[in-house]
């Protein structure tokens, strides 16, 4: 296989990434220790989330195959991609979480379920609860009308126990 080949097939495989992700965040890593990268990796790979580390040429001509306009300015120096198929969440609030301690990683822009999104806007998605949270809120809101009924159910129940004795 020819150089060239090997570069159309990454562009090919970089592409189809982009179009099946449901958030892509585009982070600047120039600064990590190897640990930091290791353990970075380690908690993406534990959330069912992919990094990759691509050249911002075949990162550009990805994005144009993918449909993607307006991620270019993203991919200017060191580019890693921290993408998942199933997660909108996990990967904004992994990397966002994880740059409070690491400073030398920065958030330079992303996609959200196909839409391209500022850094603002990624990191306001970071800030949102993941998918078991949300289910937890809802699971509570559908609770509490049941509970409020057998509050008020008691209620009635203690009150005519008290007019009888």
């Amino acid at each position: 296989m020819s150089v060239l080949e090997q570069k159309q097939q990454q562009v090919a495989e970089m592409a189809e990434a982009l179009k099946s992700a449901a958030s892509v965040v585009v982070v600047d890593y120039l600064g990590l220790t190897v640990a930091e990268v290791t353990e970075l990796r380690k908690q993406l790979r534990e959330n069912g989330v992919k990094m990759q580390v691509v050249k911002n040429t075949i990162l550009r001509r990805a994005a144009k195959d993918a449909g993607i306009e307006g991620l270019d300015e993203a991919f200017v120096g060191p580019t890693a991609v921290v993408y998942s198929e199933e997660e909108v969440v996990a990967p904004a609030k992994i990397v966002a979480e994880f740059a409070k301690d690491a400073k030398a990683l920065e958030i330079k822009g992303g996609m959200i379920e196909g839409e391209v999104a500022p850094v603002e806007k990624i990191e306001a998605l970071a800030k949102l609860p993941d998918r078991e949270g949300l289910l937890s809120m809802l699971l509570s809101v559908l609770q509490a009308p049941v509970r409020n009924v057998a509050y008020a159910v008691k209620a009635v129940a203690d009150a005519k126990e008290e007019d009888a004795a």
